[in-house]
């Protein structure tokens, strides 16, 4: 399955941060989308950066909660791993399994234009094996 597919279902809207946005405030647009990270973007289309919950819980634990009040910027993955649409789904699955990633955002022409978790990776693998399974299904009682 392609990455552009899954974007089909789950939908392309991305939520997005500027590098000043204060890690409280991110915390917010985490609980209000009930999402585990965000994009780091100055202007909604380019990346500089992605912030998760991981990211967040690691600096609160070496700095202390004067983290809450300082920009995301400061805490923010820089070097972001991207995909595109044509990228295919089990690379991805085995790139975000090796290299210990959770969400990958996806460009197209150069912008945002999507974001993936490890989540609709599994899912989109898990509905693949299902329809295999359904069609070997209906092939073996058919040749019966």
């Amino acid at each position: 399955m392609l990455i552009g597919r899954i974007l089909q279902g789950k939908g392309t809207r991305v939520a997005t941060v500027h590098p000043d946005t204060t890690v409280t405030q991110l915390l917010g647009v985490l609980a209000d989308n009930n999402i585990g990270a965000a994009v780091v973007s100055p202007d909604g289309s380019s990346i500089a950066g992605i912030v998760s919950e991981r990211d967040i819980v690691r600096r609160l634990h070496d700095r202390g909660a004067q983290v809450l009040d300082g920009p995301v910027s400061a805490i923010m993955t820089t070097e972001v791993r991207t995909c595109s649409p044509e990228d295919n789904a089990d690379d991805l699955r085995r790139t975000m399994t090796d290299h210990r990633i959770r969400h990958i955002p996806v460009v197209s022409g150069g912008r945002l234009a999507g974001l993936v978790s490890i989540g609709d990776v599994v899912k989109s693998s898990i509905d693949e094996l299902e329809t295999e399974k359904a069609s070997l299904v209906d092939y073996l009682h058919r040749r019966s």
